[in-house]
């Protein structure tokens, strides 16, 4: 089992993660590449909401083919194309995962690999078997 903590003497997350999360010996990793808010068929939404629903869908739906769920999350980074885009971020997030509180960054960027991207979420999952 994965232990999220925050050790006493430093604040307390801005969010729903943790400042820290060990990983036991023996549990199986999956690093997730980064995913975008695209559908199935390459279609990019223009609606940034609709496109960081995708973006933690499609990590969720990778880590559901190895058998890994949200409570499996070790650590979270989101790469978000303007600021004004953070709530949007942040409900997407809260919606997929829950209140599950992985390892988590935000970092905002002038742009992804295409034009028409605005969100971008990797991750790092790990679970015993």
């Amino acid at each position: 089992m994965l232990k999220r903590f925050t050790p006493d003497g430093i604040a307390a997350p801005f969010s729903n993660y943790s400042h820290g999360v060990v990983v036991p010996p023996g549990m199986r990793v999956l690093f997730l590449a980064g995913q975008v808010g695209i559908t199935a068929d390459g279609t990019v939404p223009d609606d940034p909401a609709e496109q960081s629903d995708l973006a933690f869908s499609n990590m969720l739906a990778i880590m559901a083919a190895e058998g890994l769920g949200p409570e499996d999350l070790v650590e979270v980074t989101a790469y978000v194309v303007g600021a004004e885009h953070l709530a949007t971020v942040r409900a997407a997030r809260e919606k997929a995962l829950g209140d599950i509180a992985p390892a988590s960054t935000m970092i905002f960027v002038s742009a992804l690999a295409a034009p028409s991207m605005m969100i971008e979420v990797k991750g790092i999952a790990a679970k015993a078997d």
